[in-house]
């Protein structure tokens, strides 16, 4: 691990805790849970320092909370973006995505929507060339949501958006979010009646590399994809898994080549392949994989890594985590070569972001 403290925080279906790591020690520290009772889908660090957490509950609703000291105490924004009344889709059931561009804060929501504000989030208004697009009708609830569920900002030019929809497709903008484009050229779409329609594709996960923002991966109901054109097209890279269903993928800050993905037995079970918890790593843009999981369980381990519960660092080499929907975190220093059981018998574990304590 990075020799300064390393925090992370692990949001679940009964609250936020952090993982504290005690390096002299050999050990991390549990403090938590924050927001308890509340389903933690996502956190963000802004860059200004706040955290944001996005979250559900279901008496008391979707909310906003931000910290300003490292999530050890967090306040309830009043703001939550919603979809109008008149619009006939109900109130907001979860925020599950947050995202920065300059000053503006993006939210996506279920029932399917992004929302803006630029006031640190205490207004949102809804985008509505994605929310109105005309290719709505095709969009419908998968089995977990019905959601915008990952935003992607362009590092080099932040008009440049990409967001998934579940289940919807992938969708890019130019312009800041006026106007938007599907974006699933190629990709299968095994459980429509079309193989590669333009729209209508579940997706489970999007991320763009946060220095090369035109190399983006995508894991999806079937297939991993990669795009080397912002979004614009996609080329399959599902050979050498053992599977083409999955949620957790993520790339290493520091090589766009380099994606690591944890491959699930398909939408019936959700569970690792043949019950053995791996992960698999590419060096090569998904072009050949391999399986690097010493530490991990590797028997009669029925799981599920939800989309937003792995996650990657910027160190050389970079550390990568998970968490499981056993309650499980895992955690490598060294890009996957070996892993060890950070915490364990935590509640349901819906997101995971590594964050620096700040004392480097």
């Amino acid at each position: 691990m990075p020799a300064n403290k390393l925090i992370l925080l692990i949001g679940t279906q009964k609250g936020l805790f952090r993982l504290i790591e005690d390096a002299a020690a050999g050990r991390w520290v549990v403090d938590g849970p924050h927001m308890a009772g509340t389903s933690v889908l996502h956190t963000m660090l802004a860059g200004d320092g706040t955290l944001y957490a996005a979250t559900a509950h279901k008496i008391w609703g979707a909310h906003i909370y931000r910290s300003s000291d490292h999530g050890e105490t967090w306040s309830s924004l009043e703001a939550v973006p919603a979809h109008a009344p008149e619009s006939g889709r109900g109130t907001t059931k979860a925020i599950w995505y947050l995202a920065e561009s300059g000053n503006t804060l993006f939210a996506g929501i279920d029932p399917a929507g992004l929302f803006r504000s630029d006031d640190r989030g205490e207004t949102w208004s809804p985008v509505d060339g994605l929310n109105e697009h005309p290719t709505r009708a095709t969009w419908e609830p998968s089995k977990g949501c019905f959601a915008v569920h990952s935003i992607c900002v362009d590092s080099e030019q932040p008009d440049n958006l990409v967001v998934a929809v579940s289940a919807g497709g992938v969708y890019r903008s130019a312009d800041g979010g006026e106007t938007w484009q599907p974006s699933n050229a190629r990709v299968r779409a095994d459980n429509l009646p079309q193989p590669t329609p333009a729209t209508g594709h579940n997706v489970h996960r999007i991320i763009m590399h946060p220095r090369h923002p035109r190399r983006l991966y995508r894991q999806c109901y079937s297939g991993v994809y990669r795009s080397d054109d912002g979004a614009q097209t996609w080329v399959e890279i599902t050979d050498g898994l053992p599977s083409d269903f999955g949620y957790g993928i993520v790339t290493d800050p520091n090589d766009a080549d380099t994606v690591f993905q944890i491959p699930e037995s398909g939408s019936h079970l959700r569970a690792p392949v043949d019950g053995k918890l791996r992960v698999y790593r590419s060096r090569d843009g998904g072009a050949t994989w391999a399986s690097v999981s010493a530490g991990l369980p590797g028997d009669h381990v029925y799981v599920t890594v939800l989309r937003e519960a792995m996650a990657i660092d910027a160190g050389d080499p970079c550390g990568v985590y998970f968490g499981t929907s056993g309650g499980h975190v895992f955690a490598s220093a060294d890009a996957g070569e070996s892993w060890q059981l950070v915490a364990n018998y935590l509640p349901r574990v819906l997101s995971v972001m590594p964050l620096d304590d700040g004392s480097s």
